[in-house]
């Protein structure tokens, strides 16, 4: 680095900590993640419509401008070409760091990483899934725009040295960002916000989910408002109520075989270490099958959507058997076949090497069951089901069952398709869904590899081992009124008497920490009515910190501190006695509850 763009970066980097100091006296961390989760919300809508658009244009060219009669036979082609562009972007960009996509990341990166997401994620999963899903590839756009705002949210919550909790919470805010503008679905995404991304739940974090998703969605229509299907749905048929419980049924037994497949891949692609032969590999088998089903073609999204306008002859348009498009059973065999093609599609583009997700995918195969099922048995004419709202409730099912994520399928299912008058069926269908693959599988699609990791991986259930895997920085707390050794009670009292910590650490200019004082020293001091009571500086007043923690300490040596000293909260230096915050016993059992939560979660 040249002196000049040092001496610019050095001055930048002091102005930024001069804000983020001046931020931590004047807004309290409450407000101040109000205000974070909407710039989340923001910049996570402008990259999930960056995402989308540029991902259609790249799709829309390949499939609608270029003209030519068997063009499918290209298809062959398309899907190798974007995984070997996605591997070489990696490759040439991402030198430095390991390039990790999908939900599952994320989450280790909340359990085991202290939810630090690297910062090059909020650009290159737009990137690599632009490239992998435009150019064929059967995956979803969804993971990577919730793991771009993640890293948004992430790396915004660092940057502001949020603690642990906080940072998750802004973490979990880019998540719902993410699905908010992919989907246009603010509930959806704040839900499963709730359900997939945060560790510990509290009813607090309702409002930052709430507000990141809203300004996602609006962010997402204005940059990029096409729907992303245009439904009105009137009502449902009460003597249809037995269909949706087999519909449940149907598409929760199928969610089992699609998560087994999905393991089943990633373990035996897995094992060939070459990333290139995996990609050739995996390229060349997911050109055939979008050859022969043209419709397993990137998210598969506007198949749906022409199935759900009743133009089910599409399903065969463009394709190698395109003379059987008005033959009733054909169709529906077809269907079948492109359910079991999109499961196996959508594996084969992650596991080779391209980036994408699960979710879309999820969803397609969930409104591809219930148009096979629906369509299907209305052509025995025994009965006359309606095809659309069937379609709807397959790929809440499908979802609920997948992702264990019940709530996010049913208004998912809702707020995409404007199907809320099928609130029941769709809550029938997902409640079946869900509990028919957790009581099979146990996990979802999301921790299933983390349950499948050997024993010594998770040995971490121990309360010792979860102890040592628990840093200081990720339960520093520093929403403390700092006081100086020259103010004087009466001159800090409104910030004193408002706060809502009973400990007050004081600091010189230079960041050293002269001491401690408690509040109740601090209000008789204020009621005192000695005059040269009333005006004695806080250095006076200040006792000396029985101890401390060094940032670089380990947690069992910060126990050890607590409890020979009989201290609940210890102040936090580093190594040049610069103080930090304070860590508190609760706060470190709230973090041990949850990680031992987690970790339990995965042997249920």
């Amino acid at each position: 680095m040249k002196p000049g763009t040092r001496n610019q970066y050095y001055r930048l980097n002091q102005w930024l900590r001069r804000l983020n100091n001046w931020r931590k006296q004047r807004v309290s961390n409450h407000k101040f993640l109000i205000l974070a989760a909407a710039v989340v919300g923001v910049l996570g809508g402008i990259a999930s419509s960056l995402l989308k658009k540029s991902t259609h244009l790249v799709a829309n060219f390949l499939q609608n401008k270029l003209e030519w009669e068997y063009k499918y036979y290209l298809y062959l082609v398309f899907p190798l070409i974007g995984i070997l562009l996605t591997r070489a972007y990696i490759r040439l960009f991402i030198r430095h760091s390991r390039f990790e996509h999908g939900i599952t990341s994320i989450l280790q990166k909340i359990s085991r990483n202290a939810s630090k997401l690297e910062f090059h994620n909020i650009y290159s999963q737009v990137i690599t899934s632009t490239l992998t899903v435009g150019m064929g590839g059967s995956a979803g756009l969804e993971a990577p725009a919730v793991s771009s705002g993640a890293a948004i949210g992430s790396n915004l919550g660092r940057f502001f040295g949020l603690n642990y909790r906080e940072t998750t919470l802004l973490l979990a805010c880019g998540g719902a960002a993410g699905i908010a503008g992919a989907f246009n679905s603010p509930v959806a995404g704040m839900i499963f916000a709730i359900e997939v991304l945060l560790p510990q739940f509290s009813i607090p974090a309702v409002i930052p989910l709430l507000i990141s998703a809203a300004f996602a969605s609006v962010i997402s229509n204005f940059i990029y408002g096409e729907p992303l299907f245009a439904l009105v749905t009137k009502d449902w048929s009460r003597q249809a109520l037995w269909f949706y419980v087999a519909l449940g049924i149907v598409v929760g037994s199928y969610s089992v075989f699609y998560s087994r497949v999905n393991a089943m891949f990633f373990r035996r692609l897995g094992r060939i270490r070459r990333a290139s032969t995996k990609a050739w590999l995996g390229g060349i088998s997911l050109g055939v099958l979008i050859a022969l089903m043209p419709a397993l073609y990137g998210e598969g999204y506007i198949t749906i959507q022409k199935l759900l306008d009743g133009e089910a002859s599409s399903l065969l348009a463009n394709s190698l058997f395109s003379e059987y498009q008005h033959i009733g059973w054909a169709l529906t065999l077809f269907a079948a076949l492109t359910v079991l093609g999109k499961t196996f599609a959508s594996v084969i583009t992650m596991a080779s090497g391209g980036n994408g997700g699960m979710f879309g995918p999820t969803v397609v195969v969930g409104g591809l069951l219930g148009f096979v099922f629906a369509f299907g048995l209305n052509q025995t004419h025994l009965v006359q089901l309606n095809v659309t709202n069937f379609m709807i409730a397959g790929m809440a099912a499908s979802v609920s069952g997948v992702m264990h994520a019940p709530l996010t399928g049913i208004f998912l299912a809702a707020e995409i398709t404007g199907g809320y008058t099928l609130m029941v069926p769709l809550m029938l269908v997902s409640a079946i869904g869900f509990f028919i693959n957790k009581a099979v599988l146990h996990y979802s699609i999301y921790t299933q590899y983390q349950a499948a990791e050997p024993a010594g991986t998770l040995s971490e259930s121990s309360a010792d081992n979860i102890i040592q895997g628990i840093s200081l920085r990720q339960v520093l707390e520093k929403d403390f009124v700092v006081l100086r050794p020259e103010d004087t009670p009466h001159g800090r009292r409104q910030e004193i008497i408002h706060t809502q910590r009973n400990i007050f650490p004081v600091v010189d200019a230079a960041g050293l920490l002269k001491g401690i004082i408690y509040s109740e020293r601090l209000l008789e001091s204020l009621m005192s009515e000695q005059e040269p009571e009333q005006h004695r500086s806080i250095g006076e007043l200040a006792q000396p910190a029985p101890a401390f923690a060094d940032i670089q300490m380990s947690m069992q040596e910060v126990l050890q501190i607590m409890d020979s000293l009989d201290l609940r909260m210890l102040p936090v230096l580093d190594r040049g006695k610069r103080y930090l915050g304070f860590v508190s016993k609760a706060g470190i059992f709230s973090c041990y509850r949850s990680k031992l939560k987690e970790q339990e979660s995965f042997f249920q």
